[in-house]
């Protein structure tokens, strides 16, 4: 592994580079914060690809890509003498240390989860109205109720077993087929969203990231779907000119291929 001294050359050569490149590339001139953004926001997906897939390779090369943003994001900031690549990392100092008084002052706690609550209770007293401010509004539906639900058990409002959490999934799934059978699309929409959200609460206590598993069951499916193409591919035959149970077949295949 790389001394601190050559991790802080390599850090302050992407800064030369990026100021080269604001200076003289005509692409990277052009760029503001807003063209930016979802450019950035793609990065982050390619990155937790990388580590869904445990390619600590492609890590590497993506952490590099979401480390250039930050470092273009700074430099964009700097040229209006908003903030700068120094004030970003200040900025962030100064929150750790504020939010660990157990390592930097002499509050003691018993474990992770004590941790997590004080981390909730110092933000509220730097003057956040809401436990759930801090969860962005852009974020996918899915993460973003798995945030809210570990945001608000920082502050005690959980449940206490997980068998109720469990009971709590059937009580949705009931009211779920009841408004089927009423045919109100608006209520039936309302309770999917119930069942979603229990859902990922039971998730929580099964130490489950419901993110995660969603995906490795999505690469699942790609991966066998694509098997049952292939072979079809090789009699010659449209899939959509087979029938479920011929396209069963290969799906039964597909299931016992390594993983």
């Amino acid at each position: 592994m790389n001394s601190r001294l050559n991790q802080l050359q390599a850090f302050e050569r992407l800064l030369d580079i990026m100021d080269d490149l604001r200076e003289k590339c005509p692409w990277d001139k052009k760029q503001t914060m807003q063209t930016l953004r979802h450019l950035t926001i793609e990065e982050t997906y390619e990155l937790g690809d990388a580590i869904l897939d445990n390619d600590l390779t492609e890590v590497k090369k993506e952490l590099g890509d979401l480390l250039l943003h930050i470092v273009f994001y700074a430099k964009i900031g700097s040229e209006t003498n908003a903030f700068d690549m120094a004030d970003v990392c200040n900025e962030i100092c100064e929150k750790l240390i504020h939010r660990h008084p157990h390592i930097y002052s002499d509050v003691v706690v018993k474990d992770e989860e004590e941790v997590k609550q004080n981390w909730e209770k110092l933000k509220l007293r730097e003057g956040k109205k809401s436990v759930l401010e801090g969860v962005p509004k852009s974020l996918p539906a899915l993460v973003k109720a798995s945030r809210i639900q570990d945001k608000v058990k920082g502050v005690g409002f959980d449940w206490e077993e997980s068998h109720q959490v469990w009971d709590k999934v059937q009580e949705e799934l009931e009211e779920l087929q009841i408004e089927v059978q009423s045919g109100d699309q608006d209520k039936i929409e309302a309770e999917f969203g119930d069942v979603l959200f229990s859902m990922i609460n039971y998730a929580r206590f099964l130490n489950v990231n419901p993110e995660d598993a969603l995906e490795r069951t999505n690469k699942k499916f790609i991966k066998r779907f694509q098997y049952l193409e292939s072979k079809a591919g090789e009699l010659g035959k449209p899939l959509m000119d087979m029938t479920l149970a011929e396209m069963d077949v290969f799906w039964e295949e597909a299931k016992r291929l390594p993983k």
